[in-house]
């Protein structure tokens, strides 16, 4: 959570710019981030199938409020689009990858 907010304080001016591939970048970083962070909260909740709506909307929760604070900064603007399309999908796809990949059993 600590990386996600680093990042989204950075005003636009700071941002790297990566040509052609900027969106792709930042966009899949966005899916990257919270992938991550949702499979975090699918842990910290016993690895528990049942809780992985939850973990997911833990996820989406915080990047909202994570869009919120980044209206905040210089040059930035909040997008419901980022939370909706990129971060939503990024905790699906990182809770799904998670399960396959690693089978992760309930914690006693």
């Amino acid at each position: 959570m600590l990386v996600i907010f680093m990042f989204s304080a950075q005003p636009s001016e700071t941002l790297p710019d990566f040509n052609r591939l900027d969106g792709v970048v930042k966009k899949g970083g966005h899916m990257l981030g919270y992938g991550l962070l949702a499979a975090t909260y699918w842990r910290g909740l016993g690895w528990d199938g049942r809780r992985r709506p939850l973990a997911w909307l833990l996820a989406v929760l915080y990047a909202a409020s994570d869009e919120f604070h980044q209206s905040f900064v210089p040059g930035r603007n909040a997008s419901l689009w980022d939370v909706v399309i990129f971060d939503s999908l990024g905790a699906v796809i990182g809770i799904w990858l998670w399960s396959v990949f690693f089978k992760p059993r309930e914690l006693p």
